[in-house]
């Protein structure tokens, strides 16, 4: 592997790729340690500690700890997810979205990237907006006025948008897709404070050392689990029938029809996640209610560390993996291509039993990788019980997302490495 490597940096091409990436990065990390002014960044961090199981904390570890020390790009790159997110429900949705992702070629896919970037700097703004308002209504600000307002709220608007540009710079001249590389180095960045609190815990004695090894054991085998089923896909034969064109022959040739068993990535934890912790910041804004009362016990039973909090989150991303799966898949469009090309499943007629069949395996493929999303999205949770340590809820999902990104830019990679006739990083 390191002999592969050497000969990736040796192409030109790929070595200028590979730092313009890390140098994109490199100012993503810069602009991660610049604060925006009139914030105390101490009562900040210690006020977002006590929101882990929160949207707060969800956003906080998303954003590689900014959003803890209100910088410059502390909303990072959660208005571009959420706008994408708007914008795939409404290309459903809308019919002329529709059409136009349909039909529109590559002119279609830019203008419904230009719309993703002006939801996600509206999304920017409101967010942005919503963050200084919590600032100010719990006394973080050092001082306030509309001059105040308008210089923060401004900060974090430009910083999103440019974290979006980064982004869209490192997707079309670095490696990999630029937003998920962000992300990935945001998360990766709170790896070493982690390691450093786990190390102090040992030596203070509030953390077992039984429970520092389950924590361990338990990442080593998440990191397999989703290296394993990542690449595991199910392959559907496809037979192209022969045809004459002139004095040649055409067609003839076996295939396969491949689809991922987890084909929605990520996004069905992360929207499950946002959606089954809003009772929880809500919660954390009211005030306490009193032991013993109706609201103290329903307060509990939405908790994060609750059974009905499991089961509600269990059953959010198996909803979002069907759905993402329905987006993504069209078993009539993928029915229709084979016929026109002349292609054909073995044992099937075209036209809707083919259609039907290709349902059939989605479904039942998208199950799997529901299940297999929802029991790697609780065992963190339940570990976290165990070990009284609630903010590895979260972290199963910074795994995942790690993990994932991880394996598409090795992909990337490997792409661009064959085309220039070298062994790759997967042989």
């Amino acid at each position: 592997m390191i002999q592969t490597i050497k000969k990736a940096w040796g192409i030109p091409e790929l070595r200028k790729k590979i730092i313009f990436t890390a140098l994109i990065l490199l100012i993503f990390r810069i602009g991660n340690a610049i604060p925006v002014p009139y914030v105390n960044t101490d009562l900040l961090s210690s006020y977002l500690e006590g929101m882990s199981t929160t949207v707060l904390g969800l956003y906080n570890v998303m954003s590689g700890g900014a959003f803890a020390q209100a910088t410059v790009f502390a909303l990072g790159v959660q208005p571009y997810i959420n706008s994408s997110i708007i914008i795939q429900l409404l290309t459903i949705a809308i019919p002329a979205l529709e059409r136009l992702a349909r039909d529109g070629g590559e002119e279609g896919k830019k203008k419904i990237q230009s719309i993703t970037r002006y939801a996600t700097v509206a999304i920017a703004i409101l967010q942005g907006w919503g963050y200084y308002m919590l600032m100010k209504n719990y006394g973080i600000l050092t001082e306030k006025s509309f001059w105040v307002a308008l210089v923060m709220i401004a900060s974090f608007i430009a910083g999103s948008s440019f974290v979006m540009w980064m982004g869209e710079q490192i997707t079309e001249f670095g490696i990999g897709n630029g937003i998920s590389i962000i992300l990935f180095a945001g998360i990766l960045s709170r790896v070493p404070s982690m390691v450093s609190s786990m190390i102090s815990g040992l030596r203070a004695g509030t953390l077992a050392w039984w429970a520092a090894v389950l924590v361990v054991l338990g990442i080593l085998a998440l990191i397999v689990l989703i290296t394993w089923v990542n690449g595991a896909e199910r392959r559907i034969p496809v037979q192209y029938a022969k045809r004459q064109v002139g004095r040649k022959m055409y067609g003839g040739q076996a295939s396969t029809l491949p689809m991922k068993v987890n084909m929605s990535g990520v996004l069905p934890i992360i929207f499950a996640q946002s959606i089954a912790m809003i009772p929880s910041t809500i919660a954390a804004f009211c005030k306490q209610p009193a032991e013993g009362t109706f609201w103290y016990g329903f307060l509990n039973a939405i908790d994060t560390k609750s059974v009905l909090y499991m089961i509600f989150y269990f059953l959010m991303i198996i909803a979002f993996s069907y759905f993402y799966a329905t987006i993504q898949f069209n078993p009539v469009e993928i029915s229709n291509n084979l016929k026109k090309n002349g292609g054909f499943i073995p044992g099937f007629r075209p036209g809707k039993p083919t259609s039907d069949f290709i349902l059939k395996v989605i479904n039942k493929i998208t199950l799997f990788g529901a299940l297999y999303l929802a029991i790697v999205a609780i065992l963190p949770i339940i570990a976290g019980i165990i070990i009284k340590n609630t903010s590895l809820a979260v972290g199963g999902t910074s795994v995942i997302i790690v993990v994932g990104v991880a394996l598409e830019t090795v992909k990337s990679l490997e792409a661009q490495m064959l085309m220039r006739h070298y062994k790759g990083f997967l042989e």
